[in-house]
C-alpha cells in the first residue's frame, strides 16, 4: 500500500467569473479545509464576500459538497478527465440576516403592507 496520497489541482469559479486557484491538495482534504481556503484567498475588492464556511456552498459535477466529507469521496470521473478540476462557489446572500433587524420593536404601522385576496 502506498503511503503517498494522490494530488489533485482545483481551482474555484466565484460568482462574478473569477478564479481562486488553482492548488493542490490531497485527496484527504476535506471541504470545510477547502472553504477555509477560499475564505483566505477571497478577494477583497469583491463585494458581498463570505464571511464564514458556512456562507458558501461548494458545487463539483452538479452535487453541493458536504463540509464533512473528503474529496476523496467527493471524486467524480469528472475529476479525472483534465488536469484541474473547477468547483463552483454560491456564497449566501446576505440579506438573510435582515430578520434579526426587524425585531426591534420599532415598526410603525405606516411600515406595513397589507394585501386582501378575494
Amino acid at each position: 500500500m502506498s503511503a503517498v496520497q494522490e494530488q489533485l489541482e482545483i481551482k474555484f469559479r466565484l460568482p462574478d467569473g473569477s478564479d481562486i486557484g488553482p492548488k493542490k491538495y490531497t485527496e484527504a482534504t476535506t471541504v470545510s479545509t477547502l472553504k477555509e481556503s477560499i475564505l483566505a484567498g477571497w478577494p477583497k475588492e469583491l463585494e458581498n464576500g463570505p464571511r464564514t464556511i458556512n456562507d458558501l456552498k461548494l458545487i463539483n459535477a452538479g452535487k453541493i459538497l458536504e463540509n464533512n466529507k473528503t474529496l476523496a469521496e467527493c471524486r467524480s470521473a469528472i475529476c479525472d478527465l483534465s488536469g484541474v478540476t473547477t468547483m463552483h462557489v454560491v456564497v449566501k446572500p446576505p440579506s438573510q440576516d435582515r430578520g434579526i433587524e426587524k425585531d426591534d420593536g420599532n415598526n410603525s404601522k405606516g411600515n406595513r403592507c397589507r394585501c386582501t385576496i378575494l
